[in-house]
């Protein structure tokens, strides 16, 4: 109990000093909302609109910037992060929420395949060291190095240029009716086909490379010679006692891979003109869209820190020392 209260309160403070930093850092930037608004619309807007798109934003001259964080925190805790200019005045929780789900289908699916793949293979790589399975070491090695867009590129030339197994961009075609309905799937999985590929085949070999060394160090571990001396099953002293122990550090490069899952892959997004999260923070920073990157930039901090308690967790339970130590 003392290890598990130890770390929310690390965590809450964590996360009022990220809401705090996202309520200035926008306050410290050259210009603000309403000004690159009125530029957007080449400045045909009345004093009275001004000062009520001020109000709108947060940024009233009549109020102290004390009262403005109050607000903040108001508006925060009622869910309420603004208005997107660059979406017509959207609130920025139904822009980003329209986004969201693309970016977590996606990118989600693609990471948790490539983590369990690419930990199970590194495993038995590990395990089996010194035989042919080594030959697989210098294959991770090459697509580890590869970059997400040469690879998304390379994917767009062979599948969908050449051969047209696959659409090249977006997530649906463009006459497609979005709906739960089998076609509009099939169509989603057809569009979501290359990028998925082009995470998982790009980031499977950091996992075999990762769960392969750490196996290689557990398996000089006393308790695994132990298990072997008594005669348990491979199978078991691989995965029960080996394994187990050996991706502990995975955990923790999971967690945050899992909490950046929320920010996407900007330039896969881009790449494949993919409707996500990525795409959409690159459009609010080019558009100069202060609400919707300060919104942006508070989901991603949230969701990497939810992904560590979750992985400080898993860890605890996986590993009774770090309870032990810390409590």
């Amino acid at each position: 109990m003392r290890f598990f209260l130890r770390r929310a309160v690390f965590y809450l403070f964590t996360a009022w000093a990220a809401i705090t930093i996202n309520f200035f850092l926008p306050r410290m930037m050259k210009g603000d909302p309403v000004s690159a608004f009125i530029a957007s619309n080449q400045g045909r807007i009345s004093p009275e609109a001004i000062d009520s798109l001020k109000i709108l934003f947060g940024l009233d001259n009549h109020m102290s910037l004390w009262q403005q964080y109050v607000q903040y925190w108001g508006l925060l805790l009622h869910g309420d992060l603004g208005r997107s200019f660059s979406r017509g005045l959207a609130p920025v929780t139904d822009v980003i929420g329209a986004a969201l789900p693309w970016t977590v289908g996606l990118v989600g699916l693609a990471t948790i395949i490539s983590f369990v793949l690419g930990t199970a293979f590194g495993a038995i790589i590990g395990w089996r060291r010194g035989s042919k399975a080594d030959l697989a070491v210098p294959f991770a090695t090459f697509f580890s190095t590869v970059p997400y867009f040469w690879m998304g590129l390379i994917a767009i030339a062979v599948f969908s240029s050449t051969l047209g197994w696959f659409p090249a961009s977006h997530a649906y075609g463009k006459g497609s009716d979005p709906g739960f309905t089998f076609s509009f799937i099939g169509d989603v999985i057809a569009h979501g086909t290359l990028p998925a590929l082009t995470i998982v085949i790009s980031s499977l070999g950091g996992w075999i490379l990762g769960m392969r060394n750490m196996m290689i160090t557990v398996l000089d571990e006393d308790f695994v010679t132990v298990a072997q001396a008594k005669g348990l099953p491979r199978g078991q002293v691989l995965w029960r006692y080996a394994a187990r122990n050996a991706m502990l550090p995975q955990l923790s490069s999971f967690a945050l891979s899992l909490g950046f899952i929320v920010s996407g892959t900007i330039v896969m997004e881009l790449v494949f003109s993919y409707p996500g999260v990525g795409k959409l923070l690159l459009d609010a920073t080019t558009a100069k869209d202060y609400p919707l990157m300060q919104g942006l930039f508070l989901v991603i901090t949230l969701t990497v820190l939810v992904a560590n308690i979750l992985a400080d967790v898993a860890y605890a339970i996986l590993d009774p020392r770090t309870r032990q130590m810390e409590g």
